[in-house]
């Protein structure tokens, strides 16, 4: 899968005056969703509701635990060898790209879009974009805008508030840069 993910600027929608497809598209990621963290998570039931979530476009070898939430599932693009474990929830308004071999640990949060300061009906959206073989530990929270680099670690409970370099370990609120990996420790991943 091939990520092409641009830096946008920031789109504006204001919630009182919703896109019918958009409309439609929360509702049926919204019961779906539903219906994903209301049946058992090992059957093969919720792995197929798990990828009619995503329109079946999950790459191969991902692994989503319930319970999720993400109101507009078809803005999400997720690669292959993916884990994202239980409490994930997105607001993905604004986009989210997902690449391979990343870890998600348990109850992070991804914000594509936020409200305007003064008009608070307008939603203010910015992709995110989390690049090959990122790490993000357990509580962590990620804002509009944000694109996380390949083999960066997120620590626990941090919230990312803005771009994180390739090889960094980031941690705390704001998450900033406490120390770099050496990108020649990683294993060579044979596509």
């Amino acid at each position: 899968m091939k990520y092409e993910v641009k830096k946008m600027e920031e789109v504006r929608i204001d919630i009182r005056k919703q896109e019918p497809e958009r409309i439609e598209e929360a509702k049926r990621s919204s019961e779906l969703c539903f219906k994903i963290n209301h049946t058992m998570p090992t059957s093969p039931d919720c792995k197929r509701l798990i990828d009619e979530l995503f329109n079946n476009t999950l790459g191969e070898g991902t692994i989503i635990n319930p319970p999720i939430f993400t109101l507009l599932a078809d803005k999400v693009k997720i690669g292959k060898n993916v884990v994202i474990l239980n409490g994930f929830k997105c607001m993905s308004a604004g986009g989210l790209t997902i690449e391979d071999n990343t870890m998600i640990s348990l109850n992070c949060t991804i914000a594509t879009n936020n409200h305007d300061f003064y008009q608070r009906h307008i939603i203010t959206c910015k992709p995110v974009h989390i690049k090959k073989n990122v790490w993000i530990g357990v509580n962590v929270t990620i804002l509009p805008g944000v694109t996380i680099g390949e083999n960066a670690i997120i620590g626990a409970g941090s919230i990312v508030t803005k771009d994180v370099p390739d090889n960094a370990l980031v941690v705390g609120n704001p998450a900033r840069v406490v120390k770099y990996l050496d990108p020649d420790k990683f294993p060579k991943i044979v596509e």
